[in-house]
């Protein structure tokens, strides 16, 4: 917390000088602990709620089981592994062809229910004048 900063901004917005004794900053550094504390409480009931997500994926099928022990070294052909599964490419290949189905038949109906808009007055008289 820079003080001088909030200073600062505080003065460009409202034209108020606060001293840096002010009994304003107290708020700013209670704010921040509260903000603090509150921060970690949330973040570890996140965690909590990400294992329990994986762990039923995990269940499920979806995740690949997990593994007790100590984490395998790196070696050449653990990098080498595909990003995907065949099972999620067929996946993948399947939500294009959706998306661009969908998106030509959106194309399609627009250009079906398409209609010109009827010429001006005015420009209906200048050719018929010519």
């Amino acid at each position: 917390m820079d003080q001088h900063k909030l200073r600062s901004h505080v003065f460009d917005k409202t034209g108020i000088k606060i001293d840096v004794d002010d009994p304003i900053f107290a708020l700013v550094a209670l704010n921040e602990a509260v903000l603090a504390e509150t921060v970690t409480r949330q973040l570890a009931q996140l965690d909590a709620a990400t294992q329990a997500l994986a762990a039923q994926a995990r269940a499920a099928g979806g995740l690949p089981p997990l593994i007790d022990g100590p984490a395998p070294a790196a070696t050449p052909t653990s990098t080498s592994t595909a990003w995907f599964t065949p099972r999620e490419w067929r996946l993948l290949g399947a939500a294009a062809i959706v998306a661009i189905s969908c998106s030509l038949l959106v194309l399609c109906g627009a250009a079906m229910l398409y209609q010109p808009s009827p010429a001006s007055p005015a420009t209906q008289v200048k050719n018929t004048s010519s």
